[in-house]
């Protein structure tokens, strides 16, 4: 089934209505500078390290690579126990030292990702759709009950407002799918750690592991149905139109992300000057 909107794309939505536009209608527009590049580089590297404290974990985009579209089912299909080798589903939990505590992780808002209650069904990547969104969620460790713990990795030092936004997109979507046990954003620790917080690289050319906040957002996002579901439609009626929005530029252009339609749109304005 395919899907008119990405948790990327939502998040451009509430930027801007012009840029999700191009988003879906003229995404060659974009351009990206090479520090974008660099940030989502270094997003990925941080991504990468917490999920290999999940040894058994089952990437989908390795076997699915770019066919998005397809990941809700193949997802289910692992959720369901369709086709999950018998070694995955019959290995030991994750222990909190497998997931490797840190001396720098916070106290207080920290939840240990202890793995307690898994069967060993681990997934990277898993894709949920409903209401015409797809999700893919960084981290999902299923439960002995079926319920689900959700991890979504951040390599930023703070809990934005964007990361919550993303993540109750996430959570709205997921819990109509299934059922939800807690949903937590792993954030990067913002003071150095001697131990474990060195960007420099290793053989694999990725970096030392940097220590991290696990923060429980659960409750937060589930209130936030309602609003969720107003943007889900507002946004689905600009994605279907089929003339550009006029939105003209101003500060969202920067805020919170350095917008990459924006020479697009300043060029329209720099035309209409010229008459």
């Amino acid at each position: 089934m395919t899907h008119l909107l990405s948790k990327s794309k939502y998040i451009r939505g509430l930027q801007c209505e012009r840029a999700l536009w191009l988003d879906v209608h003229e995404p060659r527009l974009a351009r990206y500078t090479a520090e974008q590049m660099r940030r989502f580089d270094r997003g990925r590297d941080f991504e990468y390290a917490f999920k290999a404290r999940f040894p058994d974990g089952i990437d989908l985009s390795a076997e699915l690579g770019r066919n998005v579209d397809l990941y809700p089912a193949r997802t289910a299909q692992l959720l369901d126990g369709l086709s999950t080798p018998q070694s995955l589903r019959d290995s030991s939990p994750v222990s909190g030292e497998q997931l490797g505590s840190s001396p720098c992780q916070g106290e207080g808002d920290r939840r240990e990702a202890e793995g307690e209650g898994y069967k060993g069904v681990v997934l990277f990547e898993a894709g949920f759709q409903y209401d015409d969104v797809l999700v893919l969620a960084d981290v999902v460790c299923q439960r002995e009950d079926g319920s689900l713990d959700i991890y979504e990795v951040k390599s930023g030092t703070a809990l934005s407002d964007t990361y919550r936004r993303d993540a109750a997109l996430q959570h709205y979507v997921i819990s109509h799918c299934r059922r939800i046990h807690s949903f937590s954003i792993v954030h990067a620790v913002g003071t150095r750690c001697a131990v474990s917080a060195d960007d420099t690289a290793d053989d694999s050319g990725r970096g030392t592991p940097r220590p991290y906040h696990i923060v429980d957002l659960t409750a937060e996002l589930a209130a936030e149905g309602d609003r969720i579901a107003a943007n889900i439609a507002e946004m689905k009626t600009i994605v279907r139109a089929t003339a550009e929005p006029d939105t003209p530029t101003g500060q969202h252009c920067l805020t919170p992300y350095a917008c990459p339609y924006q020479h697009h749109c300043q060029h329209g304005v720099r035309q209409l000057a010229m008459f």
